[in-house]
């Protein structure tokens, strides 16, 4: 799984099916960590973050953050919350073809807390559709 940091922008994540998958199932387990893999593909001015970490806190919802100092994504939150998350990951995870989801917050969204990172998580086929 890859993941960059874009200070502007949010965060850009892409990975096979089963690492999404293994993002997914520590978010509905509410804890653990993913390592996420160098790439020698260009990172636009991203910074690669070399974790993902997954916290259950009590909430309200789910904070998407970037600890840069360690160079973790932190997501932490309520269990509702981050068993939302994990089902839209499992369903990325689960497309035919290429695509993106688009995960951020809007005032009264239903799992995201205020101050969220944006997220843009691509299917495990590339980032846009082929068909």
């Amino acid at each position: 799984m890859r993941v960059l940091f874009f200070p502007d922008e949010g965060l850009d994540v892409s990975g096979s099916a089963a690492e999404l998958v293994a993002l997914a199932l520590a978010l509905a387990a509410g804890k653990g960590s993913v390592a996420t893999t160098a790439s020698a593909e260009p990172s636009f001015g991203g910074t690669e973050l070399a974790s993902v970490e997954v916290v259950s806190t009590s909430g309200p919802g789910v904070h998407i953050g970037v600890e840069l100092e360690r160079g973790a994504l932190r997501i932490e939150g309520d269990r509702p919350g981050l068993t939302a998350l994990a089902e839209e990951l499992q369903s990325i995870a689960e497309m035919d073809d290429g695509g993106h989801q688009h995960i951020e917050y809007f005032p009264d969204h239903y799992y995201l807390a205020a101050g969220s990172l944006a997220m843009v998580v691509k299917s495990p086929h590339g980032g846009m559709p082929t068909r």
